[in-house]
């Protein structure tokens, strides 16, 4: 473990931390887990140790030694096993920009090869399918095989004004590949002049950035910009929001980019989307990284609030301080169960509400608090925003011949 793989700015606020421990309390994983290993403040500690350990004249004349590769490794096991949420960065007194240091705390590992074996199927996947599951990338909009009008070019056309990116979770998923389907068929109903990639888009690279490996990012990142530019567009859709946060901190374009809730909201405020009246009790769950990531919290609101008879309860936690519903920083990948720990204690927040369903706007996170529900049969209906404006879309009169 090397200095150098740290910023001056963030070798500062590790000895800026106070050991608080407000960090711990909000830790999704510490507290699913009842561990406190898994805690942000466990995790600096163990940071500002073992940098001090490999480096200085002070570790030479006081006998500390380099830890272990099983020392490392299981410290790896803890630091990899975070939603990167960002909760603890949010709550810190300090401002200290936590996300960040544990992103390059895992690239640090990685380069001292500690840590788990999923990372290399993670690498091995991406190397060679240009996606974090390892499908056949050309397999990409297999999904509109499953709408109602499926169109002949599968939305793969030559030139348009927008580009939906469709994430690699809505693209393989069953269970999320409701998600494209529904924001389709909105953005036809709205006359949305618009186009996938295909199997020209690879993944947005945030599975590389939370593996570690954002030495391969480059390659995908040109793949995408070039993708987009050939097709003429001026704007880029995500209803994936570690696909939007990506575009926005990594791809440096003056493309438009725009969340999914963003652009539904223009769409209704342009009168372009008809409502018709849902009567039904919803909350709202806010994705770590259109949230506390990209600030996007009234939008999604606003459009929940457009749909006539929908009625919007808040939860205890929400907006910035929004409890993770447990599918992000690749957890599943490498403790599937904590994972589920962390989405049972969210879906037991939901039911707190009396809500009849709870509404979110990410596919992850629609397939997380999904498969919590359908485990535990519980009563309760998990939609994204798209799915939601979809049920209540009013569908156009057929033109009189």
């Amino acid at each position: 473990m090397s200095k150098a793989n740290f910023t001056i700015r963030q070798l500062f606020e590790m000895d800026a931390c106070t050991n608080c421990r407000l960090c711990a309390d909000v830790c999704p994983a510490a507290c699913a887990a009842m561990n406190g290993e898994l805690s942000a403040v466990y995790r600096m500690k163990g940071l500002k140790r073992h940098l001090k350990s490999r480096t200085g004249i002070f570790s030479k004349l006081l006998g500390r030694r380099p830890p272990s590769l099983e020392e490392l490794k299981h410290y790896a096991d803890t630091v990899f096993r975070c939603t990167l949420c960002s909760n603890c960065e949010e709550i810190c007194p300090l401002g200290i920009r936590l996300k960040e240091l544990w992103l390059s705390l895992r690239e640090d590992l990685v380069q001292e090869k500690a840590y788990p074996s999923k990372i290399d199927m993670i690498r091995a996947n991406l190397a060679k399918s240009r996606n974090v599951f390892g499908e056949d990338n050309s397999e990409r909009t297999e999904w509109v095989e499953d709408m109602r009008r499926p169109p002949a070019d599968r939305y793969v056309r030559p030139q348009a004004e927008v580009v939906y990116i469709t994430g690699c979770v809505s693209a393989y998923f069953p269970l999320a590949q409701k998600i494209p389907i529904a924001l389709a068929e909105i953005m036809d109903a709205a006359g949305v002049d618009f186009t996938l990639l295909g199997e020209d888009e690879w993944c947005c690279g945030f599975p590389l950035l939370g593996a570690g490996l954002m030495e391969m990012f480059a390659d995908f990142k040109s793949q995408n910009l070039a993708a987009v530019k050939a097709k003429g567009a001026k704007t880029v859709v995500f209803a994936c929001p570690s696909c939007y946060q990506m575009w926005r901190e990594y791809y440096e374009t003056d493309l438009e980019l725009l969340s999914a809730p963003e652009l539904l909201l223009r769409l209704v405020r342009a009168g372009k989307v008809p409502l018709a009246e849902l009567p039904l009790t919803v909350t709202y769950h806010d994705p770590c990284d259109l949230g506390r990531g990209a600030r996007v919290f009234e939008e999604p609101r606003e459009v929940i609030r457009s749909i006539p008879g929908v009625t919007l309860v808040e939860l205890p936690h929400n907006r910035e301080k929004c409890m993770c519903c447990g599918g992000g920083g690749n957890l599943e990948m490498v403790d599937a169960d904590l994972a589920a720990k962390i989405a049972r204690d969210k879906i037991d927040e939901v039911l707190s509400t009396g809500a009849r369903a709870v509404i979110t706007s990410c596919q992850q996170c629609v397939r997380t608090m999904t498969s919590c529900v359908k485990r535990n049969k519980i009563p309760l209906d998990v939609l994204d925003i798209v799915q939601l404006v979809r049920k209540a879309l009013i569908p156009a009169t057929p033109a009189k011949s």
